[in-house]
């Protein structure tokens, strides 16, 4: 009957380690593109870091997880014909990610090119 108390012990252990919440080390970072606010046919590249990450069509959205701190954020159209980059500056939006935020934008465009908008969490 030794094996009971060391079953209790065992199950007493796992409780207390599956209640137990690990920290969230990350920021979640969600963009969309609306036909409405940007009703062009080119798909849109969203670089994070100088680095294309997505590639956004219409009525799509994308996700990611991100480590918290600062993040540059360019946007800019891709494909053939009419879409193709051209030279033209890219415009760049620094945010600041922290563990555990959630934060949703959208693609707009302006007379400046195309850029996100934040939208509220409900």
């Amino acid at each position: 009957m030794r094996i009971r108390p060391l079953f209790l012990a065992l199950g007493a252990a796992w409780t207390a380690l599956a209640g137990a919440q690990t920290p969230v080390d990350y920021a979640v970072l969600i963009i969309s593109r609306e036909r409405l606010e940007l009703p062009n046919a080119c798909d849109v590249g969203l670089y994070l870091q100088d680095q294309l990450a997505a590639r956004l069509v219409q009525g799509e959205a994308v996700s990611f997880n991100l480590p918290p701190g600062p993040l540059s954020i360019r946007l800019g159209t891709l494909g053939a014909g009419p879409c193709k980059p051209g030279i033209e500056q890219q415009m760049r939006q620094d945010l600041r990610l922290q563990a555990g935020q959630i934060r949703k934008y959208r693609l707009a465009q302006g007379t400046q090119g195309l850029y996100l908008i934040e939208t509220p969490n409900p």
